[in-house]
């Protein structure tokens, strides 16, 4: 079976790749989600760690996106055990006063799971839900420059290194300030 067989279904998942289901946020994940923002190796390239509340406002706003935009950073389950892994998908960004409104691609997922292809697997099945489903024509991402996992996805899946430049958000932050903006392009 390929890694990137996007199906459309209507239920539990909006889409799903061969071993993810993307969803829509519950009220259920909030403490999922709360123990993934509490792991220092998760949050390394964060200027710091979301609060429970930060967490529950978050899970809010991507709903909201999701039913304004089509799209939003989704909630991940393993479809064979159901099991929550945290979040990969779309978010519009404002920040970058030279691109204005963009929409960006990102992930974060527990640890248990790293290193078995769900971030790169996921960030093509929500590439393709992006462009074929919501009809996007390009899509950015952004990390810190130092966080190279993140870098070597975004490779991974076809994007292309446009710049580095300093996050505005992030300009007291010796050590995260400096990102890459990639992009992707229908």
């Amino acid at each position: 079976m390929p890694i990137l067989d996007i199906k459309i279904i209507m239920g539990a998942y909006l889409f799903q790749s061969s071993r993810l289901g993307f969803r829509n946020w519950t009220d259920t994940d909030i403490n999922i989600l709360s123990e993934i923002n509490e792991d220092d190796d998760v949050m390394e390239f964060f200027p710091f760690k979301p609060s429970k509340k930060d967490t529950q406002n978050f899970m809010q706003r991507m709903r909201s996106m999701l039913d304004e935009k089509g799209f939003c950073y989704f909630a991940v389950d393993i479809i064979e055990n159901k099991e929550f892994i945290g979040f990969i998908g779309l978010c519009e960004q404002t920040y970058l006063n030279d691109l204005g409104p963009f929409v960006d691609i990102g992930w974060r997922l527990k640890k248990s799971i790293w290193n078995q292809g769900f971030a790169t697997e996921g960030a093509k099945a929500c590439l393709d839900y992006g462009f074929n489903q919501v009809g996007l024509d390009e899509i950015y991402s952004v990390a810190p420059e130092i966080n190279i996992k993140s870098e070597l996805i975004m490779k991974k899946i076809g994007m292309q290194r446009i710049k580095t430049f300093e996050h505005p958000k992030l300009t007291d932050d010796l050590r995260l300030k400096d990102c890459v903006l990639y992009q992707i392009s229908k």
